[in-house]
């Protein structure tokens, strides 16, 4: 490899991907709390849809650049549907999952020595791209004191003068935090007329605990400033299947179909033709999906606040965010789970240096594990008093 790539630091999510045999595991059965795969499976109707697909041999063959016009026109009937965004083709890119792309944007849209905002904390492998597009990593701060939103009046004028990207992500992991309308009408404001574009992961947005989430979009109805990036992962069980879209501005969306023009020969038609039932045919697919993880952050949250646990409202997302105890930070503390209590858990600090005094866990196991990892929990919270 190349000294660039060599100078990127290991991607935690990869080095943790399979679960080392030398952890020190406690006695009781090892609970992982650490994924962040929803655990249930893909609609029936996809899966449906995969099995016929297959058998066609229309879809043995190159499926063609930039997507079928029919899963575009499902993307587009979709957030006519749920944000009421008029979308056209040109404002859409197929993606071969999401977390690529978050990843590759920074290298097809910014100079060398151009900056990046990025969420502190937040998604642990945005930065790579950043650095391997020989740009400049700048702190997004997000505080409590305001809500876990950025402060742009905050920011150093030296640094949005020369910044080319910025990265939101409500709502938030590992936070759990979300973003109102009235947030999105102001970032779209104060970016508007720069040279910094907005780039939205929408990851969660089918996990919305207080209603549903806005749409970026609908603050930029022009697409004059954001892309925003959806994902299936999460919304429909559908993350071993790598599908995904970005919709928004036209140059950044022609920048990322440009670049997949010269490294792709386009998304198989069974994933295209899985994905299109999905958007056509599962909204209440994602009113199930979203009441499962209400009814798990509501038990989650009134068991470990009641035990004097601190954990913040997860108001959006399949994450919480947990601070540790006095005398641990959070990779320690996540070896002191896995020993004592046999619960894996994430560290703060891959998500920021914010992120170093937290963990988070995931509600992204089944309910008997759940209530266990609860119970385990809940047997150690003197821990919090000491």
């Amino acid at each position: 490899m190349n000294e660039l790539l060599k100078s990127v630091p290991e991607s935690y999510f990869a080095s943790v991907s399979t679960l080392d045999e030398n952890l020190e595991i406690g006695e009781k059965p090892l609970i992982n709390m650490a994924v962040g795969i929803p655990d249930g499976p893909a609609p029936e109707t996809v899966m449906g849809t995969v099995k016929s697909a297959a058998d066609d041999p229309l879809n043995h063959k190159y499926p063609g650049f930039r997507g079928r016009p029919s899963f575009k026109k499902a993307i587009i009937d979709f957030y006519r549907r749920h944000y009421d965004v008029e979308l056209k083709d040109e404002n859409i890119a197929i993606l071969y999952g999401t977390k690529s792309m978050l990843v590759q944007f920074p290298m097809i849209f910014i100079e060398p020595g151009e900056g990046v905002y990025l969420p502190d904390p937040g998604y642990a492998d945005y930065g790579a791209g950043v650095d391997l597009a020989r740009g400049i990593r700048y702190d997004l701060p997000l505080l409590a004191e305001n809500n876990f939103l950025p402060d742009y009046e905050s920011l150093d004028p030296d640094e949005l003068d020369n910044a080319r990207l910025i990265y939101l992500n409500y709502p938030s992991n590992p936070l759990g935090t979300v973003a109102t309308k009235e947030f999105f009408e102001e970032t779209v404001s104060r970016f508007k007329n720069t040279g910094t574009k907005i780039v939205h992961d929408f990851a969660y947005a089918a996990f919305g605990y207080g209603g549903g989430h806005p749409s970026i979009l609908q603050s930029d109805r022009e697409f004059s400033t954001a892309v925003e990036v959806y994902s299936f992962s999460k919304s429909y069980n559908m993350s071993g299947f790598r599908s995904g879209f970005a919709v928004g501005n036209k140059e950044m969306i022609e920048a990322i179909n440009i670049y997949q023009d010269h490294t792709q020969t386009g998304m198989w038609g069974v994933l295209q033709e899985a994905s299109i039932t999905a958007l056509n045919e599962e909204d209440d697919f994602l009113i199930r999906q979203n009441e499962i993880f209400k009814a798990r952050k509501d038990k989650v949250i009134g068991a470990l606040s009641e035990a004097g646990i601190p954990i913040r409202p997860i108001e959006g997302g399949i994450f919480g965010w947990i601070r540790v105890p006095e005398g641990f930070d959070g990779e320690g503390f996540v070896k002191y789970l896995l020993k004592e209590a046999s619960i894996l858990a994430t560290p703060g600090i891959p998500f920021g240096t914010r992120g170093k005094a937290f963990i988070r866990i995931s509600l992204a196991v089944d309910d008997a594990d759940l209530d266990e990892c609860i119970e385990r929990l809940k047997n150690i919270s003197h821990l919090w008093d000491e």
